[in-house]
């Protein structure tokens, strides 16, 4: 059984409650074998101030202690741990970041398969140790080898948005677009498509970065000078990229349906119709690394927290996809591992005669 490691992410946002209402259901420790990287105390809170069903967590010190058939849960962080709903706290962010770092030290060294996110606030867990605008970002330097970049990609069912330039403010992205960018991204986005989500020839629609796709250089000159060049260039290496199409309509008039996946320019153009539509069940896949993380979709709706207002699909949804994802790149590594090698037949000319009087 493939075992989930799992984050309980800030405290006082409704990461326990998804994670609570997500293994309040027997039938999600039969298909993994869950680790809760959190505090048993900042569980029990949560819970009664919920009012929801127990849940028997079996308390383990090392991830090699996790059983089967039990939601299993390290303490991370001390026993004074205070919990303050829908409050950001110093205290909350360095209980995130303890679990994050426990449980990547883990993912590290194989003592888990994947990891599953609960969500952070991403101002209180800054630090010396942690000066990212996001998991993704953290988990590229964690994790990227030789240069490997991380690549966001939001997903539902057949609904795939990745996005080129990810946490940067808004005037930057001008400035970040490059040909050479774009490219890297839909590279990735493909190899993802094929190993990750079992997309076997995956067509990927690429946006545009002005309205109405610059009107030809009215509205803008980057689709003509780098975002055509750009699909241009994948095409020439046999990538199904079209575009680009401008995000209104794309979306408005259901385009997105016809493709596998759909790369963004930056964040909100991408996340914004994405989370419209797909905003409960909708997943944050981290493609591009040697490891598989997933969270869902939302953040940590503070003004939630404390409610019992929350659902919980999303992040079930993640724990799935994360299960899901590790069993289609085994598969997919199994099959291209040691490939037959290409057999080519050399043909003559149509006036060649064999002769087979001759001996070799």
């Amino acid at each position: 059984m493939i075992k989930v490691g799992i984050t309980h992410g800030d405290i006082n946002g409704i990461g326990y409650e998804v994670i609570l209402k997500t293994f309040g259901d027997i039938r999600m420790a039969e298909m993994c074998i869950p680790v809760i990287y959190g505090s048993p105390k900042a569980a029990a809170y949560h819970r009664k101030a919920l009012d929801l069903p127990a849940v028997a967590f079996n308390q383990i010190t090392d991830a090699k202690e996790a059983v089967v058939n039990k939601v299993n849960i390290i303490n991370c962080i001390g026993e004074d741990v205070k919990v303050e709903l829908g409050v950001s706290s110093e205290a909350a962010g360095n209980a995130a970041f303890a679990a994050l770092e426990r449980a990547c030290a883990d993912l590290q060294n194989g003592l888990i398969d994947v990891l599953v996110t609960a969500p952070i606030n991403k101002h209180n867990i800054q630090r010396e140790d942690f000066h990212f605008p996001g998991h993704t970002e953290y988990l590229e330097e964690k994790f990227g080898k030789a240069g490997d970049k991380s690549l966001m990609i939001l997903a539902k069912d057949n609904l795939r948005v990745a996005l080129v330039t990810g946490h940067i403010p808004l005037s930057e992205i001008p400035q970040k677009l490059t040909k050479e960018r774009i490219v890297e991204a839909a590279k990735l986005f493909e190899t993802s498509l094929k190993r990750d989500f079992r997309v076997g020839n995956p067509r990927i629609a690429v946006l545009s970065l002005n309205p109405h796709a610059g009107e030809n250089g009215l509205l803008g000159s980057e689709e003509n000078d780098i975002i055509i060049p750009a699909i241009k260039e994948l095409q020439e290496k046999h990538s199904l990229c079209f575009g680009p199409y401008a995000a209104d309509g794309f979306f408005g008039s259901s385009d997105f349906m016809n493709f596998d996946g759909i790369l963004a320019m930056y964040h909100d153009q991408g996340l914004a119709p994405f989370k419209t539509i797909a905003m409960e069940e909708g997943v944050n896949f981290t493609a591009g690394l040697p490891v598989i993380r997933t969270s869902p979709a939302h953040g940590t709706a503070y003004a939630l927290a404390g409610k019992n207002e929350a659902s919980e699909e999303s992040f079930r949804q993640a724990v799935y996809m994360a299960i899901d994802t590790y069993q289609n790149r085994t598969e997919y590594d199994k099959a291209y591992v040691n490939p037959l090698r290409k057999l080519y037949v050399e043909r003559g000319g149509d006036n060649e005669v064999l002769d087979l009087t001759k001996e070799e």
